[in-house]
Order: C-alpha cells, then sequence, then structure tokens
C-alpha cells in the first residue's frame, strides 16, 4: 500500500504545483504580484529492513519570490519621487503663470515701460499725453503685480485643500492596510499561507508611500505596522487617522486627527511636496514678490510726496488708514526723524518752512493723534487723525506742500553793514544728504566792487565752493552752484566776516512718516495682491508729482521717480528692481531644472531596481509554460503509476 501513498503523493503534488502556475499565469498583469513557488520535499523514508524505501513527496508551502531589502529601496525611491514630481509639477506651473519667458516678456517687461514712461514725462511735464501714458503703464504694473500675487495665494490655497485630500487618502489606505494584516495574521496563525493577501497589502503599503514618506516594520504572522515620521498609522489591525492642518507658526503638518498637538513636517510623497511647497517655496517667492512691490511702492512713492504736479500746493490731504496704532510697527517701516511742511500764505507771500520731529523709539513713542496734534500747532494748517487717517487742511489764504526747494530768504544771516544787500535764494538741492550751507563774507566792500566773496561750507565745515560778488559781479546777477541751489546779491555793503545760512534738503522726510501715511503718494498697497495707483492721481493726472520747485518749472521730482528703475535698493539686496526680478525667476528656473534632473535620476534608479524586481517577483509566461509541462508529465506519469499499481495488485488478488 506504500505503493499507493506515494503515487497519491504525487499526483497531490503536481495538482497543486498546476495551480500555483495558474495563479502566476493570471496574475500575470496585476500590479503588486509576486511570482509564487511550490516547495516540495521528499517524505520521510521508510526502514525496511536493510533498505530504507521513499514514501513520496511533501508540499512544504509556497513561497512569494520577493526580496524584502529591494522591495524597501522601491518603497523609498518611489516615495521621493513622488514628491520631487508634485514639487516640479507646481513650480513649473510657477514659471509658467510669470511668463517671464513668454513673448510678453512678463513683469520685467511691464517695469520698463512705466519707467519709460516716467522717462517721457520728465521730457516733457506739462504734456498731458505723457501724464495718462504713466497712469496707463502704472496700472498695467499694478495689474500685473496683483494678477502673480493673487496668483501665488490661490496656489498655495490649492496647495491647502489638495494636502487635506492627500490625508483623507492616506487614511483610507491605513483602513485598508489594517484589514489585510486582519486577515494575514488570521490566516497565518491557524498555519495557513496568505501570499495574494501580502501582495494586495503590499500594494497598498507601496500606494501609500507615494502619498507620504513611511516606515515599516514586520509582525508575527505576517502583520506590517505603518507609521509616518514617527506616527504610529497601522498598528496591527489598528488605525489612527491622520489631518492636515494650519499650525499656529503659520505652516501647514500633518497631525493625528482630533488633536491639537505637534504638526510633523513630512517628507517624501506627495504630501511631502505639498508641505514644501505651502511653507517654504511658495511663501519664499511671494515674499520676494511682495518685497519688490513694497519696494517700487516706497521708493516711487518717497519721491512724489515731496513733489507737486500742474495743480501745485494743496489745501486739503487726506492719508491711508495706517495698519498699525504704533507707529514703530507701521509699513513701510517709520523711524525716528523729521518731516517738514512747507506754509504760503496766498495773500502775503510769506512762505515758511515747519519741521514735526517724529519720535518711534523713546519713552513716550508718537501716534497718529500727536502728529495731528503738531501738524495742528502750525499757524495756517489744522491737522487731525480719523480712523487711523491722517487728514490735514489748510486755512483759508494758506496752502502747503512738501517740496524741498530752498526758502527764498537765508534761514538766518549775520550782516552788519549799514544798508545790506538783499539776498535771494532758488533752486532744488541735488546733494545726498540734508545740509546748512553757511555763506562767509571774505573782504569788506560794495557787492560788485572789489574784491569780495562768500565762502560756502557745509554741515561738516568743508569748503564746497567759493563765489565772487565784488569785481565783475552785477547787483542782482543769479549765480548757479554745483549742487544745484542759486543765490542772488542786489546793490548794498558787505563787512569782511559777515554770514547768512541756508538750509538745504535732499529729502523733506527723513522719518518715513509722510508715505507711511499715503501722503501725496502714487502707489498704495503693502504687498503685491494690494498694490494700485492711488485714486486721487489716477483720476487727476495733473496731480502727477514733476516738480520739486516752488514755481513748478522743474522735471527735478520726475526725473527722480524714474531714476527709481536704476537704483540700487539695500532692502533687494542692493540690485535693482529688474536685476532683482530677474534673479527671482532665474532661481524658479533653476529650482526646476534642479527637480527636473533629481526626477530623471530617481526615474531611472526606480526603473534599474524594476528590472531587479522583475528577474526576482515577475512572472515569464514562457518559464511558466514549461513549469506547467513538466508538473502535467509529472501528473501523467504519476496516475500512470498508479495505474500500473493497481493492475500488479488485481493480478496478485487474481493469482491468490
Amino acid at each position: 500500500m506504500q505503493s499507493f501513498s506515494i503515487g497519491l503523493s504525487g499526483l497531490s503534488a503536481a495538482y497543486a504545483a498546476m495551480d500555483v502556475i495558474g495563479n502566476n499565469v493570471a496574475n500575470a498583469s496585476t500590479d503588486g504580484y509576486h511570482r509564487q513557488r511550490i516547495e516540495l520535499r521528499p517524505s520521510k523514508a521508510t526502514q525496511t529492513g536493510a533498505a530504507a524505501v521513499g514514501a513520496g513527496v511533501d508540499i512544504v508551502g509556497v513561497t512569494r519570490m520577493i526580496d524584502s531589502l529591494l522591495e524597501r529601496e522601491i518603497v523609498s525611491q518611489t516615495s521621493s519621487n513622488a514628491q520631487i514630481s508634485q514639487e516640479l509639477s507646481t513650480l513649473s506651473s510657477v514659471e509658467t503663470t510669470f511668463g517671464e519667458f513668454g513673448a510678453s516678456g512678463g513683469l520685467n517687461e511691464t517695469l520698463d515701460t512705466f519707467f519709460d514712461a516716467l522717462r517721457g514725462l520728465a521730457a516733457n511735464p506739462l504734456e498731458q499725453t505723457w501724464r495718462n501714458e504713466v497712469i496707463s503703464s502704472a496700472q498695467i504694473l499694478t495689474t500685473e503685480f496683483r494678477r502673480l500675487g493673487d496668483s501665488l495665494t490661490s496656489l498655495e490655497d490649492q496647495v491647502v485643500l489638495e494636502a487635506q485630500n492627500v490625508a483623507d487618502s492616506i487614511n483610507a489606505l491605513t483602513a485598508q492596510i489594517a484589514e489585510l494584516n486582519n486577515k494575514i495574521q488570521g490566516v497565518e496563525i491557524n498555519g495557513g499561507q496568505a501570499n495574494n493577501l501580502r501582495d494586495s497589502r503590499d500594494q497598498l503599503i507601496a500606494e501609500l508611500a507615494a502619498l507620504t514618506g513611511i516606515e515599516t516594520q514586520t509582525r508575527e504572522y505576517g502583520g506590517v505596522d505603518v507609521s509616518i515620521d514617527g506616527l504610529p498609522v497601522v498598528t496591527g489591525a489598528i488605525t489612527l487617522e491622520v489631518s492636515v492642518t494650519m499650525q499656529n507658526n503659520g505652516s501647514l503638518a500633518l497631525q493625528a486627527a482630533g488633536t491639537e498637538g505637534y504638526g510633523l513636517l513630512v517628507e517624501g510623497g506627495r504630501l511631502g511636496g505639498l508641505l514644501s511647497l505651502k511653507n517654504e517655496l511658495l511663501p519664499e517667492l511671494q515674499k520676494k514678490l511682495d518685497t519688490l512691490a513694497k519696494s517700487i511702492v516706497v521708493q516711487i512713492n518717497t519721491c512724489h510726496v515731496q513733489g507737486v504736479g500742474l495743480d501745485g500746493a494743496f489745501t486739503e490731504m487726506d492719508g491711508w488708514a495706517m495698519n498699525s496704532d504704533q507707529l514703530s510697527e507701521v509699513e513701510p517701516p517709520i523711524t525716528d526723524g523729521t518731516f517738514y511742511i512747507r506754509v504760503t500764505n496766498t495773500d502775503t507771500g510769506e512762505i515758511r518752512r515747519h519741521a514735526v520731529t517724529v519720535d518711534v523709539s523713546g519713552a513716550l513713542p508718537d501716534t497718529l493723534d500727536s502728529i495731528a496734534a503738531k501738524i495742528n500747532a502750525i499757524p495756517g494748517l489744522n491737522g487731525s487723525s480719523d480712523s487711523s487717517k491722517l487728514h490735514i487742511v489748510s486755512d483759508l489764504g494758506y496752502e502747503f506742500d512738501f517740496i524741498p526747494a530752498v526758502l527764498p530768504r537765508p534761514t538766518a544771516s549775520n550782516l552788519t553793514a549799514a544798508v545790506p544787500p538783499t539776498i535771494s535764494v532758488s533752486g532744488t538741492y541735488d546733494g545726498e544728504s540734508n545740509e546748512t550751507l553757511r555763506f562767509t563774507v571774505s573782504g569788506t566792500g560794495a557787492v560788485g566792487n572789489g574784491v569780495v566773496r562768500l565762502t560756502v561750507t557745509n554741515s561738516g565745515g568743508d569748503v564746497i565752493a567759493t563765489l565772487s560778488v565784488g569785481d565783475g559781479y552785477a547787483a542782482g546777477d543769479v549765480i548757479e552752484m554745483a549742487n544745484g541751489i542759486k543765490i542772488a546779491l542786489s546793490t548794498g555793503d558787505l563787512n569782511n566776516g559777515d554770514t547768512f545760512d541756508v538750509d538745504v534738503f535732499q529729502t523733506t522726510d527723513t522719518s518715513g512718516f509722510l508715505a507711511a501715511a499715503g501722503m501725496n503718494v502714487f502707489f498704495s498697497g503693502a504687498s503685491a495682491s494690494e498694490m494700485s495707483v492711488c485714486a486721487d492721481i489716477a483720476n487727476h493726472p495733473d496731480r502727477i508729482a514733476t516738480a520739486l520747485s516752488a514755481d513748478l518749472s522743474d522735471n527735478e521730482a520726475a526725473l527722480r521717480m524714474a531714476r527709481v528703475h536704476d537704483a540700487s535698493v539695500e532692502s533687494l539686496g542692493g540690485m535693482t528692481a529688474n536685476e532683482y526680478y530677474q534673479r527671482t525667476m532665474a532661481n524658479i528656473g533653476q529650482q526646476v531644472a534642479l527637480r527636473q534632473s533629481r526626477q530623471d535620476n530617481i526615474e531611472a534608479v526606480i526603473q534599474d531596481l524594476k528590472k531587479q524586481q522583475s528577474e526576482i517577483s515577475g512572472v515569464n509566461i514562457n518559464d511558466e509554460a514549461a513549469q506547467l509541462i513538466v508538473f502535467e508529465t509529472m501528473f501523467q506519469a504519476m496516475a500512470k503509476f498508479l495505474t500500473t499499481q493497481q493492475t500488479v495488485l488485481m493480478s496478485l488478488m487474481d493469482m491468490v
């Protein structure tokens, strides 16, 4: 009867082997399937006398053909590739949105067009056409800034939504993994094998790795624990749901659902890419765009504040709502300093310049109300604040402005002659800082006679000019100095050592208060998304400041605004606006190129790993067909063996 046992074991082994082969062939195209192989071994031999007779074949089990280290590396590389792909896709969209390499030229060209219009206005300050051109180009510029700013904001919102959707997908996958863990453990605890279930579970783990970086730990009886940056999301058959939320510090992070704890800044997978985009890449780009927009706003406004347009000085002016009650916290920043208001009595022609000190760092720092009170104390002006806005209105018969033009008479004088000359001052100072110029008389005599000179020194005592007002000078002639200041002396006498002082201004606001308060500004907005042309300017192009002189005869304000185009700005890292923007765009291009290169490299690695995986775990139809023939032949042979044994047995029985 031993022979029948041998035959039956062979039939059973061949039949089981053909089942395994059939399962392999059926799953040849199934994602995540690993080829299986039946494991056979000889049954324990039976000792008959001196001979050990074989007892057939035993089925040891069915083995999955898998290299665990290789599988882990594929999962790791898949996770890295998913993060890079997500970042590359979004950054490529940003690059396309900015459109700097398209036919239109993007923001860079728009900047050039705006400053070209300012240069045109400086050359033709009285032409209405150029004023309209400045308004038009400025509105196009602000529209482009707002478009880019809004696009980045919208993209960040989209990234947050996608990250939350990924968290939902993570929860769905971990629930399925836990369910399969439970089934696998149920089968294998009872001595069975759950190879197909393991393949399904491992495929889900691979899908999870494409969503987020994970760590896995194998448990007894085939279970696998899964954690995300140390957070256990699958423990056997138990799951922990996660959610993506905004943290108190403004970052987007992953954490256990329903908790208010430390968020995880996950790396790897789509989620890692989305968190990197939201927390680092997009905010950095938004910050650079806002920095550029604020730089242009502040520089243009600083120039514009000090000028006047064709309408001349003002009788009333409103600022905008400031973003903080504390002047030291206002954007753009206000520092300790002084701003100057020039007040003209239109009835008498008298002009006075009044200094308003701004203290933001002292024991009792200024507020908007205190600044308004200081303005209110100036004769001819009324200052007030309402809803965080500064309001200035002049009394009847007065007007005011902030132009840096020198006053028509010296600030102070010490002329000792019985009949001193009348000194007239004009012009706009083009030096680098505010100064008090002292004019000291050398020699004694009448203006236009003898050897009489004026030695001019700056605040530091350095001689900057020597002017002859003796022989060769005709009383009343204008002497123009190299720094833009002009003086004229009428007939009269001068004594050696006489002096007179002239205050000259490169800027009438060393504190930055006027621009921060929105007084006579061109642009409004503290970010790219908020940038716009002030309505008062847009609706009244004549109010575009072109002149810094009292008679509106110059174009210095327009020139100063045009020079912003080529100015190196500290907040832009010492670069011009165009250079800063070009650097920003180049950086985006570099990041796209870097991620494209990394993606190509990772995909090449994954392709090589999967080739190795295919050699180990893949199903080769030809090989399976060959194995099928082997076991079919084995089955037939064992069937023949049993038939022969039956025939022998029947013959033996007949003989008996």
